[in-house]
């Protein structure tokens, strides 16, 4: 092949390729398509920068992250007081009919009229939040209910006390950080009138279970809440 052929060949191959050339300059600004290929950082770039437009409606949606965590709280302890509030009401009826004591029938029957309350004032929030509040007790309740219908007498009064005293010990600290912690403020003040009944649940359940030598599981503080003050 002679030197003229050889140039004829060379000025072709660069007409074909200019096209793809200038197209690859489009793409990586000024940068030679060779360097564009070399450097895997440049040919990244594209993509890197879609995902950096992406950030700040991610960074936005992170800012509400507190709400969102307090919201989903909120609702989860709609879920387990009205669970546990059901449980209340159906121990305080077999309390009402096994109990060997007077005092602990008379405090059965309260809890059946206070829980059964502090549901119906739960009611209208787990509403507006979109919970959908249970209506049967959980597992352990129920395994707990089944033992309490076994015993009668003085057995009933003090395994149904013992279940009072831990379950008003541990329901007054969930309240009182519910009340604490929510932004709701139609769900505060519910919690609020909750917290101030299940002081005066316990205040009672812990009389009745000193009397009866059962143990008192730590302190639940002096006095009750504050009433909301008058607008």
């Amino acid at each position: 092949m002679n030197f003229n052929s050889m140039r004829i060949i060379t000025l072709s191959t660069v007409v074909i390729l200019c096209p793809a050339a200038f197209a690859q300059a489009g793409e990586y600004g000024n940068v030679p398509p060779s360097m564009a290929q070399d450097n895997p950082a440049q040919q990244a770039r594209p993509q890197r920068q879609g995902s950096q437009n992406q950030l700040p409606s991610m960074q936005e949606g992170g800012s509400n992250s507190g709400d969102s965590a307090q919201t989903i709280k909120d609702k989860m302890f709609l879920r387990e007081s009205a669970e546990g509030g059901i449980a209340e009401v159906q121990f305080g009826q077999l309390a009402v009919q096994k109990a060997a004591s007077e005092d602990v029938k008379t405090f059965g029957q309260k809890m059946i009229d206070d829980h059964t309350q502090l549901n119906k004032d739960m009611e209208p929030i787990a509403d507006a939040m979109g919970v959908k509040l249970p209506t049967h007790m959980n597992k352990e309740d129920k395994a707990e209910y089944e033992k309490l219908n076994s015993l009668s007498g003085d057995d009933f009064d003090t395994e149904y006390l013992t279940l009072m005293v831990k379950d008003h010990h541990k329901d007054l600290r969930a309240f009182r950080l519910e009340a604490a912690n929510t932004q709701d403020e139609d769900l505060r003040k519910a919690v609020t009138k909750g917290q101030r009944v299940i002081h005066n649940h316990l205040v009672t359940v812990d009389k009745l279970a000193r009397n009866k030598g059962i143990a008192i599981p730590g302190r639940h503080g002096s006095k009750p809440p504050d009433a909301p003050q008058a607008q």
